[in-house]
């Protein structure tokens, strides 16, 4: 990192982990169908390079949070999860990456708080309904 000012204001500019991400999937939500990565990028603003959006694009769809499909010689694109969703896939590929699932999901819980630890029982019970 540089020293001077304008390295400092660089660095300010900076965008958290994930945070490019979920702008880019809020655009996508934002459509009203398949959209291009141009439209995509006219979306977030921010000076943003069209090859920096299709990173991101195709980081999402590895990802399973958007599905593309060809339309000539590029894509178009459509969000099949909001940050939620992708949270949650971020979740799983941890827990997934794991040997131990039991002990993960047992430290994950054990550490909630105790409004978290409630929300995560009334899912869980609404979710054992749903099976019946």
């Amino acid at each position: 990192m540089r020293d001077d000012a304008n390295g400092a204001a660089q660095a300010s500019r900076r965008r958290g982990q994930g945070e490019l991400e979920a702008q880019v999937l809020a655009a996508l939500v934002q459509g009203s169908g398949p959209v291009t990565a141009g439209w995509v990028q006219e979306r977030i603003g921010g000076g943003i390079a069209y090859t920096t959006v299709m990173t991101i694009l195709t980081r999402l769809h590895v990802k399973g949070a958007v599905v593309r499909e060809r339309v000539g010689r590029s894509f178009e694109w459509t969000a099949l999860a909001d940050e939620s969703g992708l949270a949650a896939l971020r979740m799983r590929k941890v827990l997934d990456g794991e040997s131990d699932r039991q002990a993960v999901l047992a430290s994950f819980v054990t550490a909630l708080s105790p409004g978290d630890e409630q929300l995560l029982r009334e899912l869980l019970a609404q979710a054992s309904e749903g099976e019946d």
